[in-house]
């Protein structure tokens, strides 16, 4: 179907169909949004049968109904969970452990963070982003040491979350989180995006934390030629002055947030 086709106007049913059948991943997300925004009892029933189906495909549509239903304000959300809950007891399926991982973090759900940590050490990386996803955000000591262990893992899009979420998505601060952080800039020396953005976050979470470790590493980063957002951010966020020459000599070409720039080039100027 074309996307300008206005999916409002179809049925649930119809729409369910539609997503079921549909190869191209931007028109899929965008008739699974169309039954977020719906966000009826009809929609809740139908991904609630999608989740009981046998078909993997059928459940995983059913997760990603349910995941941000009624959005931007939820409907059904502790039916919802309990759902959501309930699939991840028994399900062995890695796809549909993502989505479920993925669904519960949408949540912000304490009550998964138990549950989801079982699957830490699942050998299928997306299961275990999947488990990082969930636990975003969740300051319990378990999903702490969860997102620690993870922030080490093999696989690079589990690593860069897990680091993502111990250095901006926690307040927490602890010298177990510190290490986790500072072992990334150490170890992540390549200059591949995710290396590099790994970099940034670890920057940016003991920037935030005022671990003055990061200074060394951070003149490395901004006197390169790439330097990306999370290397100014964390500048800003430490406002040390031995950062304000790189800042100011990449005021000459950097484009990409002047505004930020600027910002951190205030904050690191005395």
């Amino acid at each position: 179907m074309d996307t300008t086709t206005s999916y409002e106007l179809i049925n649930t049913g119809e729409l369910i169909e539609l997503a079921l059948n549909e190869k191209d991943e931007q028109d899929y997300w965008y008739i699974v949004t169309v039954l977020h925004n719906r966000g009826s009892e009809d929609v809740f029933d139908a991904a609630l049968d999608l989740c009981e189906s046998e078909s993997s495909r059928d459940r995983v549509l059913g997760i990603h109904i349910l995941a941000q239903l009624g959005t931007p304000e939820r409907t059904f959300p502790e039916e919802s969970v309990e759902v959501l809950l309930e699939l991840l007891e028994y399900e062995e399926v890695p796809e549909v452990l993502h989505s479920i991982g993925v669904a519960l973090g949408h949540y912000k759900e304490s009550r998964a963070v138990a549950p989801l940590a079982e699957f830490k050490n699942h050998p299928n990386p997306d299961v275990r982003y999947g488990v990082v996803f969930g636990l975003l955000s969740q300051d319990d000591q378990l999903a702490i040491d969860t997102l620690i262990e993870l922030s080490a893992d093999d696989h690079e899009k589990v690593r860069n979350w897990a680091t993502f979420g111990l250095g901006s998505m926690v307040d927490v601060d602890t010298p177990q989180i510190r290490e986790a952080l500072w072992q990334r800039i150490l170890s992540e020396t390549g200059d591949t995006d995710g290396q590099t953005e790994i970099r940034g976050e670890a920057l940016v979470g003991l920037a935030i934390r005022q671990d003055k470790r990061v200074v060394k590493p951070l003149i490395v980063e901004l006197s390169s030629s790439h330097v990306g957002i999370l290397p100014v951010e964390a500048a800003k966020e430490i406002g040390d002055s031995k950062l304000y020459s790189a800042l100011v000599e990449l005021k000459e070409w950097w484009s990409l947030d002047k505004d930020l720039l600027q910002e951190a080039i205030h904050c690191c100027k005395n």
